[in-house]
């Protein structure tokens, strides 16, 4: 397992990721754009979920594909970002057929940033108008650190930030990690070496080698439930039913556990999607399948750590302030 060309989600075939986020607001939207349908599955972990469209990626529902992902601020009001992709998407002509009719499938979460220092005196929702602008910007190359989602995000010592990873197996398929960190816990050290270290390819986030454990060591902080929520997306070239492609997204909140301490918290809304583009059949479908979730868990642990990494100051500092000196 080696990490892709652009150790981004991008890296698997077909996808494209686009940014937004208003400076003033301290907030901002992500969208992951398939070049045509994918397959979608979710799983959520954390206690304090907010989410829009994600029923209907169980693997009993009527529609098997979607045409988006969307991860957001804003708590509820960043649901609307998706609505803003849909009316995009509607306007390109993609969308669900029903009769003469097109209907975008675009599901979504959102973290809670609504207390960064950023402005939210806002009259009108402006998340749909930031999800269309990040859907405008779909590209194969992104921002990460304090960009689209992740952009007022938090920990709970550091500026949090958009993180993406990728990695290409022995087989040839490729799995890709997708996440905005805004977690209760914490996801390095004291010394700044994080907790996903072991799991860390080319120096990504540093090279700083493995955190020191501490197993007496408690939570502490003053959010309250609610505040809190890292939300991701796991995607590969692989072809997968959504049962298959919901156990990798239940496989990728381990690189979750191992990033983030605490994870899935009750004062969390920790969620993981899984996209699959389907351009490569398993050879084996059991051991590949096991292959899959162990590389989605390795991508979301080392992307985890590349949001914070890169991240700029925010309404905490940045790593590389407290860290390394700016």
């Amino acid at each position: 397992m080696r990490p892709g060309p652009r150790n981004l989600i991008t890296d698997v075939a077909g996808l494209r990721v686009g940014n937004a986020a208003d400076e003033r607001l301290r907030s901002g939207a992500t969208v992951l754009l398939g070049a045509r349908p994918f397959t979608a599955a979710v799983h959520v972990m954390g206690g304090a979920p907010g989410t829009r469209e994600t029923d209907l990626l169980a693997p009993d529902k009527l529609v098997q594909e979607v045409d988006a992902l969307v991860l957001s601020g804003g708590s509820a009001f960043g649901l609307d970002a998706a609505s803003g992709v849909a009316d995009g998407l509607r306007g390109m002509g993609r969308g669900f057929a029903v009769g003469d009719q097109r209907v975008p499938i675009v599901p979504g979460a959102i973290l809670f940033d609504l207390l960064n220092g950023g402005d939210k005196g806002w009259t009108a929702n402006p998340y749909g108008a930031l999800g269309r602008a990040a859907l405008e910007a779909a590209g194969e190359d992104f921002a990460l650190g304090t960009a689209g989602a992740g952009y007022g995000a938090t920990t709970m010592d550091l500026a949090g930030g958009l993180g993406s990873a990728s990695c290409v197996l022995d087989s040839g398929v490729t799995v890709g990690a997708l996440v905005a960190v805004n977690a209760l816990g914490r996801v390095c050290d004291d010394a700044g070496r994080f907790h996903a270290s072991p799991w860390e390819m080319a120096d990504e986030f540093g090279g700083r080698g493995p955190a020191a454990l501490d197993p007496g060591w408690e939570p502490y902080g003053d959010r309250a439930p609610g505040q809190s929520t890292t939300i991701a997306i796991v995607a590969t070239d692989a072809a997968l039913t959504q049962a298959q492609a919901t156990r990798m997204a239940v496989a990728a909140h381990d690189g979750m556990a191992r990033a983030i301490v605490p994870s899935h918290t009750p004062m969390d809304g920790d969620l993981v999607f899984a996209a699959a583009t389907g351009a490569r059949p398993l050879a084996d479908p059991v051991w590949d399948a096991l292959r899959l979730g162990h590389a989605a868990a390795a991508c979301l642990a080392r992307a985890i750590a590349r949001g914070v990494y890169l991240a700029g100051d925010g309404s905490l500092p940045a790593w590389r302030t407290r860290f390394s000196g700016g």
